[in-house]
């Protein structure tokens, strides 16, 4: 779990170097990936369950030929390192249950 917090410190730093309200609420995204759609179905509708907004799966084609399926998760939040680590460790273990790979999280500077 340590990648993940060293990782969220390194974005919430960015983000308020770059003068990000610490103030605000944050919508926190998180990414998901994998090549069979069911899974990555079963996923979104489990974190829905659970409280977060969920876009629809997107299609890509990698640079092997190969597809991929793709959606975001969110939820609003403080832009603390220990709630958004806390949240990320949340999510594994959904990932692991259905083969989908947890891709980060990213969120929008705030005013």
């Amino acid at each position: 779990m340590n990648e993940w917090r060293e990782e969220t410190d390194a974005i919430i730093s960015e983000l308020l170097e770059d003068g990000s309200n610490p103030e605000s609420e944050y919508t926190i995204e998180h990414h998901f990936a994998c090549q069979n759609f069911d899974r990555l179905e079963k996923l979104a509708v489990d974190l829905f369950k659970v409280g977060f907004e969920v876009t629809d799966a997107e299609e890509l084609e990698l640079e092997d030929g190969s597809l991929i399926f793709c959606f975001d998760a969110s939820k609003d939040g403080s832009l603390e390192t220990d709630r958004i680590v806390a949240e990320i460790e949340s999510l594994l273990p959904l990932c692991e249950k259905y083969g989908v790979d947890y891709d980060g999280w990213g969120t929008f500077f705030e005013e």
